[in-house]
């Protein structure tokens, strides 16, 4: 840390991004991105707007936003386009969060949050997951707070339901109500269709997960058109050229091909629950997710202990070291060979570490 660095920013924690180890060749496992390459009409559309890299990128995607608009039924005005859906939620936290409108937010869920929260002087309250990991919509009933909820959460995976989302904006009519559905498409019910009817919903995706977009950064917000406007004016304030014109011509290809990305979500869909089932039969206890992910433990070996056996075995899953979800491991659902061979590897790291 440098002697310039502002007071207010020294007691930092940064988030903790998903290791990318390049000592071997790994079965990457551990940052939830998708198994599957992008469609053949994606990185055909990057290669041609490559040779245009001269002029600056649209800053209204224009196209990708009447795209995105047509295919969940909703006005352009309702849409917001960003470097990552890591980025709306930041303009939103500056936008809908601040000392009077202090934010909740579960305390087992993304990491960003309370990083977004500390980077941008906002107090927060961290609300205790149920004893069974899921989140009691009860919590956050009439609490007057701006709620951020990942739906599904992570890395539990586990949903609430649209009636109990509806409970928690109904009760909280002067507080942004923020959804993270970056893992909805495996499963979950989208918030979506609830943004006409509460203008204080903001429901917030990403391309990185479904649809294989991860190493292009690309996210986006729906919600009422003032909420819109109102992160438009931070973006503009912030940086206008903000999805590049590579990313922004991905995107709109990948909504051109959505089936192949939603027929990718239901084999992923297919993995997880024979993962899961896998996983069981060797005595896990394993949360019924509606993500991409698992989220597994055993008594018969620690989760840290599991992750760096596998990780000495060339596949790599998450490990958190928070004391509640200790003795867990998140596992990215990849490919059917993939999964086989983590039962497999987890079998043998059993076989040869219990006694």
């Amino acid at each position: 840390m440098s002697r310039f660095f502002t007071e207010r920013l020294r007691e930092l924690v940064p988030y903790t991004p998903g290791e990318q180890p390049r000592d071997m060749q790994y079965i990457k496992l551990n940052t939830n991105e998708s198994p599957f390459p992008p469609s053949p009409a994606v990185l055909e559309a990057v290669a041609r707007e490559s040779g245009r890299l001269q002029l600056y990128s649209d800053p209204n995607c224009r196209n990708l936003t009447n795209r995105l608009a047509e295919l969940y039924g909703v006005s352009p005005r309702q849409v917001i386009l960003t470097n990552g859906s890591d980025e709306v939620l930041n303009f939103a936290f500056q936008a809908f969060a601040d000392e009077a409108h202090p934010l909740a937010f579960p305390d087992v869920t993304y990491g960003f949050y309370p990083v977004f929260a500390a980077l941008n002087g906002i107090p927060y309250e961290e609300i205790p997951l149920k004893e069974d990991f899921s989140i009691d919509p009860a919590d956050y009933i009439g609490i007057g707070k701006t709620i951020v909820i990942a739906n599904p959460n992570a890395p539990t995976g586990l949903c609430l339901s649209l009636a109990e989302i509806e409970q928690i904006l109904q009760s909280n009519p002067n507080n942004v109500v923020i959804i993270d559905e970056a893992y909805v498409d495996f499963g979950a019910e989208s918030a979506v269709g609830l943004v006409d009817r509460y203008e204080n919903l903001l429901v917030v995706q990403t391309f990185s997960k479904s649809r294989s977009m991860a190493g292009a950064r690309l996210g986006f917000g729906i919600g009422s058109p003032a909420l819109i406007s109102d992160l438009h004016t931070v973006r503009y304030s912030t940086n206008p050229y903000n999805v590049n014109r590579m990313t922004e011509a991905a995107g709109e290809a990948a909504l051109r091909e959505n089936d192949y990305y939603m027929q990718n979500c239901r084999a992923i869909c297919q993995n997880r629950e024979a993962t899961a089932k896998g996983l069981r039969q060797m005595g896990f206890e394993v949360l019924e997710s509606r993500a991409n992910f698992l989220f597994a433990r055993s008594e018969a070996i620690g989760g840290e202990c599991l992750y760096q056996q596998l990780k000495q075995r060339g596949i790599l899953v998450r490990y958190f070291s928070k004391k509640r979800i200790e003795d867990f491991v998140r596992i990215t659902v990849g490919t059917a060979e993939q999964m086989e061979i983590l039962l497999n590897t987890v079998k043998k790291i059993l076989e040869e570490t219990t006694p």
